[in-house]
Formats: C-alpha cells, sequence, structure tokens
C-alpha cells in the first residue's frame, strides 16, 4: 500500500516544530492553509497544540480545485469561538481580497485595546500549514511580488521569513510541517494523492489505482465522463480500472500491454489539475477522511 512508503519526518519537519514554539510569542495571530481538497488530512494535529490560544484564521485554499458544495460544508466546520474561516485560490488571487477585513474582525478586541492605549502597532501573524499548500503563494499575493519563494513542489520554504504587507499585517512565513506518523493510512495517501509528498519516494502506478478506487466511489460521474468508462464493467477491480483508463487514452506500450508509468503519470496530474472534475477526497460529516461506502454526487 502507498501509505507504508510515506511515514517519514525529515530533519527540517522537527526544526520547525521547535520554530513554531520559539516564535509563536511574537506574533498575534495564526494563518493556518489547509488544501480545501482534503481539509481534515493537511490539517497537521500538532499545529492546534503547538497554537492554542492563538486566534486562528483557516484559509481553505485551493478551493477552486475543490467541491463547492464540500467547500461549504468545510467552511462551517471550521468556524470557531476563536477561529474564522475563508475560501481561497492564493495561485488565481480568490478570496485574497477578503483577508484584511477577516483578519480586522477576528482581532477586533486587540485592535481595540491597542487604541484604547494609544498602540499603534502592526499586527503580526504566523504562517502555517503543510509543505505545498500554498503558504509562499498567498505571502507573494499579498504583496504584489515574489517576497518568498514559490514553487508547486512540496519541501521548498527552508527557514522562516517576516514578510511586511500592505494590509497591516507582518507575516512570519514558515517552512511547512508535516507530523512524524499518519494514524490514519488514508491521511497519508489523501497528502500522497494531492502533492504534498514528494513524488519520487512513491509508487505512483499504486498510487494512481487507488486513486481510481476513490474516485470511482465519491465522483464516479466525473471519472466515467473524463475517461469515456460508461461501458466498461463495473466488476472490474480497482487495478482492472486503472488499466481500461490506460486503454481508453491510448497509452500502450509493447502492442496491447498498458504504458502504466504513463497512465498513472497522467491519472494524477489530471486529478491535482482538477481536470477530472472539483473534487474533495475528506467529507465534513464523517469527520474523517472518506471510507469505503461512500458515495457523493457526481457533479461538480
Amino acid at each position: 500500500m502507498p501509505s507504508e512508503q510515506i511515514q517519514w519526518f525529515p530533519g527540517h519537519m522537527a526544526r520547525t516544530r521547535r520554530m513554531i514554539a520559539e516564535n509563536l510569542r511574537h506574533v498575534d495571530l495564526v494563518l493556518e492553509l489547509l488544501d480545501a481538497r482534503i481539509p481534515l488530512s493537511s490539517r497537521n494535529p500538532e499545529i492546534a497544540q503547538l497554537t492554542a490560544g492563538k486566534p486562528t484564521l483557516v484559509l481553505l485554499n485551493k478551493a477552486d480545485l475543490a467541491d463547492p458544495d464540500q467547500n461549504r460544508l468545510w467552511q462551517r466546520r471550521c468556524c470557531g469561538e476563536s477561529t474564522a474561516c475563508l475560501l481561497t485560490d492564493c495561485a488565481g488571487g480568490d478570496g485574497i481580497a477578503r483577508l484584511a477585513p477577516a483578519i480586522r474582525e477576528l482581532m477586533a478586541d486587540r485592535l481595540r485595546r491597542n487604541a484604547e492605549k494609544g498602540v499603534n502597532r502592526r499586527l503580526r501573524a504566523m504562517v502555517l500549514g503543510i509543505p505545498n499548500v500554498g503558504k509562499s503563494t498567498l505571502i507573494n499575493r499579498i504583496c504584489g511580488n515574489r517576497k518568498a519563494r514559490a514553487e508547486d513542489r512540496p519541501g521548498v520554504t527552508r527557514d522562516k521569513q517576516w514578510v511586511s504587507t500592505g494590509i497591516g499585517v507582518d507575516l512570519l512565513d514558515m517552512p511547512g510541517i508535516l507530523w512524524p506518523k499518519f494514524e490514519d493510512r488514508r491521511v497519508g495517501e489523501n497528502l500522497a494523492l494531492t502533492g504534498a509528498i514528494k513524488d519520487e519516494i512513491l509508487d505512483t502506478e499504486a498510487l494512481a489505482v487507488l486513486l481510481c478506487g476513490r474516485l470511482r466511489r465519491l465522483y464516479p460521474g466525473l471519472l466515467s465522463a473524463r475517461y469515456r468508462l460508461q461501458d466498461i464493467s463495473p466488476e472490474l477491480d480497482d487495478n482492472g480500472l486503472f488499466l481500461a483508463i490506460g486503454r481508453r487514452r491510448g497509452f500502450l506500450a509493447g502492442g496491447a500491454e498498458v504504458d502504466t508509468e504513463r497512465t498513472a503519470r497522467v491519472l494524477l496530474d489530471e486529478f491535482r489539475a482538477a481536470k477530472i472534475g472539483r473534487i474533495t477526497l475528506d467529507r465534513p460529516e464523517s469527520g474523517a477522511p472518506e471510507s469505503e461506502g461512500q458515495n457523493a454526487g457526481t457533479d461538480a
């Protein structure tokens, strides 16, 4: 299983955890980015413990790639007494204009107290999230230029950096942080499927077969439409479905044999780019990553 290959804890992750604890007293609030396609799986359970007591604005980022109906459900679930939530697409800019008002509303009491004391200090926020969730892209979008290095692969930001913005908030950008062990194997699988874990350490063909199984349960209509699978036997197992997709796309090598490497690469790339459709793998009603037997609607 792919989950057996992705139990990892690089040294820089442990260092980031220490950096968070050491620098938390220097900030007023936390901006926590989650991947809207996997809001539960992309939420590092250690962050809540490390940042306990700090107001938190949760950004469900990459919302443009996720199921709109699930976005609304997760947005409601992520809100709390000292927590607000926004849907964002940091790459495209959607939702960024709502960031400053949301911060002011969340920090209204602090701002009022500062005003009463005559304190005119800019708010300071720590930006947290797993690798490749969009932290550097968010900072660059707010600043209007490339203040932070941003690439579509995990593990790019390796050190903290302070960034001054034009919205009245100074941001402390922290490296992405994963955690030592995924207690639920589906959490690790979801992180791998969305690219939060480097593809080089994965069996991409096994991961693509896993994706086929997830999509046939959650979004069978989208999967069938993208790969013209209406006449495929429902009795095929996940691997058989994977091979059928390769044949449908004409990915053949050596005659009738399916080029499984190419098929896997295309499947994962098209899922991550929402070419199959807007898909969410975690479901708020279950309180856990999707499980066997769940069958969501087929429309994006």
